[in-house]
């Protein structure tokens, strides 16, 4: 061994690194830094690891109870899994797809199954029609001979679909989509983030429902066009797993992943720490001192990697990083309430995989049918036992349930429940009951974002020894979030090893 290269294993050893958050990012970044021989430590706050990607036992069985899905573009997550030992595990959703509820004239429909983020690619076809009437079938064929004055140049989402295919189109097929997926508004979307080469395709055909057909018609589809990829967005869901893009999930549920990446660490004799919360970060001689809630004296690292939420995360680095700003920005707030329901009136599945919802026509955003998607839930289920998930709030709207004790948002989501899935369910069909409370990250996708997370990684990559992942920074989904996390361990694990 040469003289360099020994120098370089006896400083991996003597190097520190402590990652503060133990969600998956936290957890891929810690991992990516003890595989070159990194002293690593990671500090959690909560008393158990994996952020939002969760499980509990919900009436005797193990549910995921956060995201319980990843992307699957890109192979990032499979091939983790595969080096974690979980690849044989790894399932498709039932490819049923999903219903619409709260269209105005109509009740529930299934999705139509030809489309981008809602955005349909024949406005006749009986699926759609069905959903927005023969009125908005013929408002949305204007585009079809309107002008291309503005072709190529939209941003919103919203302002696209509203003055190409009209309201019908956009209240009861694109919002229940980015609600429900993306927990925001139509006009708050940004169109190339969204859906990338829509703009280009439209400039292309000269209209939208053209440009839609285009991009299909490139695009393998492995699961019906804008069935929910989950009812919480990963960090983990990123942005979340594009609508008509195809999702997996791990039998026994996604809490497998962050259970293998923690033995992986400890393995590893990464020192892995709950409980503790990082209250303060200051500059040292040689490196950082991270102040904690349980530590008389500061922990010292060479270098620091944060993997935090976005409020807390600003909040801990902004007084060491010039430029970065320390507020919160406002950020969706969802409750999931995990139902197991004795209710065999559910064994036919009467709409699919999941309900989206008009926005403003129920309190629940959406609706997961476990039992009727996953066929892992449904084994571990008995005979006429149901799993469903509800959801509720999003941008800008606090969740119905906010106010409630368990007991009452459990009933709530019953009643939501009953009228998503067109079903009586009696207060006596419930067996047990769960409840979540998540702060996600801002939507990738919204417009202005990709500036502002711009703007903080610039920041923090100013200052030696520092750096940052998250879903606030690399958009929600595992499919973003794991590659986002290894690059940024990369980079500060090379400052650290090579610092003279």
């Amino acid at each position: 061994m040469s003289e360099s290269l020994e120098r370089l294993v006896r400083h991996a050893h003597e190097t520190r690194v402590i990652v503060i958050g133990g969600g998956v990012s936290g957890l891929v970044a810690a991992r990516e830094c003890a595989k070159v021989g990194l002293e690593v430590t990671v500090l959690e706050a909560a008393d158990v690891l994996g952020g939002v990607v969760r499980s509990a036992e919900v009436g005797g069985m193990t549910l995921d109870v956060g995201a319980e899905s990843f992307a699957t573009r890109g192979g990032v997550v499979r091939d983790l899994l595969g080096e974690l030992g979980l690849a044989d595990d790894v399932v498709s959703p039932n490819p049923e797809g999903a219903w619409v509820a709260g269209v105005p004239g109509v009740g529930a429909a299934p999705l139509p199954k030809g489309g981008v983020l809602g955005i349909p690619d024949n406005p006749f076809a009986p699926d759609v029609r069905r959903v927005i009437g023969w009125s908005g079938a013929w408002r949305a064929y204007v585009d079809r001979v309107r002008p291309p004055l503005t072709i190529g140049h939209a941003h919103s989402l919203g302002k696209l679909v509203r003055s190409r295919l009209g309201a019908r189109v956009l209240d009861r097929l694109v919002a229940p989509v980015t609600s429900g997926v993306y927990s925001a508004r139509p006009d708050d979307i940004d169109v190339d983030l969204a859906a990338p080469g829509l703009n280009a395709a439209l400039t292309r055909t000269g209209s939208l429902t053209g440009a839609v057909a285009e991009l299909r018609a490139r695009r393998p589809q492995t699961r019906p066009a804008d069935a929910p990829a989950s009812d919480v967005p990963v960090a983990g869901s990123a942005k979340a797993p594009a609508p008509g893009g195809a999702v997996q999930g791990i039998v026994g549920g996604m809490s497998r992943l962050v259970d293998a990446l923690a033995a992986g660490l400890r393995d590893a004799d990464v020192e892995v720490r709950t409980g503790v919360r990082a209250e303060r970060l200051d500059r040292t001689d040689d490196g950082w001192a991270v102040s904690t809630s349980v530590d008389d004296e500061p922990l010292t690292a060479r270098a620091v990697i944060v993997a935090l939420p976005e409020g807390p995360a600003r909040q801990l680095l902004a007084p060491v990083v010039p430029g970065l700003e320390a507020g919160d920005p406002i950020a969706p707030v969802v409750e999931v309430v995990t139902l197991v329901l004795d209710a065999p009136v559910l064994d036919g599945a009467p709409r699919g995989t999941g309900v989206l919802t008009v926005p403003g026509s129920h309190v629940a955003k959406a609706l997961t049918h476990s039992t009727a998607k996953w066929d892992w839930v449904r084994d571990a289920a008995a005979p006429g036992v149901h799993v469903v998930r509800v959801s509720f709030g999003a941008q800008g709207e606090e969740p119905a349930t906010a106010a409630l004790d368990d007991d009452a948002a459990a009933h709530l989501a019953l009643s939501e429940a009953a009228a998503l899935l067109g079903v009586e369910l009696p207060a006596s069909v419930l067996r047990a009951a769960h409840r979540v409370r998540y702060v996600q990250s801002q939507p990738a996708a919204t417009i202005g974002r990709a500036a502002v997370t711009a703007a903080a990684r610039d920041a923090v990559r100013a200052v030696s020894g520092l750096g940052a992942t998250g879903a606030w920074l690399s958009g929600t989904g595992l499919a973003q979030v794991i590659p986002d996390a290894r690059q940024e361990a990369d980079r500060v694990r090379s400052a650290a090893l090579w610092r003279s």
